[in-house]
């Protein structure tokens, strides 16, 4: 049978091409797609060539292989239905949803293992953002909020609304949360967030530091997220950190340079800058903490958060072109984009 596969062909150019698919082996599975979800911060930084290319796609995922040389598919969240099992898959496999990291096409063979099936409560188009929430879950352990503290999220994307959404179970004293589209910051403050400021707005810095000040005893951010994949925005958060916080860097820049001034408030204020990524359990929790663990986490949260609400687009697998045109054009008007099949 034949499948439609979208590869990354070239800098601000995809294709989606028809393939021919072999029929699965005893100890795999034939998938159908039915969703993927577009991660609009990396898969825009390969779209536009911003990613080194000799480094690795994923060093952990298996249908992610190679480097970012073109043309190469890529994706990483993907819902699709079980339609054919190999000689030695138990037939209860047979019509069953499951969720995989991998790349966006129609139909591919996987081993049977390394699928996750999904429960029956859990729609496809929640299923979709597991990886993200695990994301934002993993943010969360490297940033370890405390009572009573202030928090600033840099990007109110998907990774973004979704710490958000986390966040606001903390009794934290304020939690503000910046984007400059106006689409985000609504959802944001609907999501739980004190206030939501467009970083680029004339004024910014005046309010966000009044806002800051409200509390006499401690006048700056104890703790910011920087996921706005905006090198800029680090700078910033180096700016509105206090004394002895913590700057959780969940941003990857890919090839963007990031420019940051260390030589006052950064050096005097022992700011610990925290690199966060979610191939890995931070080392201090890996005695307690495994990836299946922190999977299932991030299953519970999605029950409970509900994401599908984030979709704002769908489009077929042959009309891809459209998307990613929206995504590099029209950013202010998406936030979760979505291919079908």
């Amino acid at each position: 049978m034949n499948r439609t596969s979208l590869y990354f062909s070239d800098t601000n150019e995809i294709a989606v091409k028809t393939e021919r698919i072999d029929a699965p082996g005893d100890r795999q599975v034939l998938v159908k797609s039915l969703i993927s979800a577009i991660s609009s911060g990396t898969e825009m930084l390969i779209y536009h060539g911003n990613v080194p290319q000799d480094m690795a796609i994923d060093t952990t995922l298996k249908d992610l292989t190679g480097n970012f040389v073109y043309p190469f598919k890529y994706g990483y969240s993907l819902v699709g239905r079980i339609i054919e099992i190999g000689s030695e898959i138990d037939r209860s496999y047979l019509d069953r949803l499951v969720f995989a990291f991998h790349p966006h096409e129609s139909h591919f063979i996987a081993d049977a293992d390394d699928l996750i099936p999904l429960p029956h409560d859990l729609s496809p188009e929640d299923a979709v953002f597991l990886p993200n929430m695990e994301t934002a879950i993993n943010l969360l352990f490297d940033g370890k909020p405390l009572l009573g503290e202030k928090v600033v999220v840099f990007g109110q994307g998907i990774v973004g609304l979704l710490t958000t959404s986390l966040l606001r179970n903390f009794p934290l004293c304020t939690l503000i949360t910046l984007d400059q589209y106006e689409l985000r910051r609504k959802l944001s403050l609907s999501l739980g967030a004190d206030y939501s400021l467009n970083p680029f707005k004339k004024g910014f810095h005046a309010d966000i530091t009044a806002i800051l000040s409200e509390s006499e005893y401690y006048k700056a951010a104890d703790l910011c997220f920087e996921l706005s994949g905006n090198p800029y925005a680090l700078d910033q958060a180096i700016h509105l950190t206090g004394l002895d916080g913590r700057i959780i860097i969940g941003s990857w820049y890919g090839k963007k340079r990031v420019d940051i001034n260390l030589g006052d408030t950064f050096h005097r204020n022992r700011i610990r800058l925290i690199s966060s990524q979610v191939s890995n359990v931070s080392p201090e929790m890996s005695g307690r903490w495994t990836k299946k663990r922190r999977f299932d986490m991030a299953m519970r949260m999605i029950k409970k958060v509900k994401p599908n609400k984030f979709i704002t687009h769908k489009f077929d697998i042959n009309k891809a072109d459209a998307a990613y045109e929206l995504l590099n054009k029209y950013p202010e008007n998406a936030i979760q984009v979505i291919l079908t099949y």
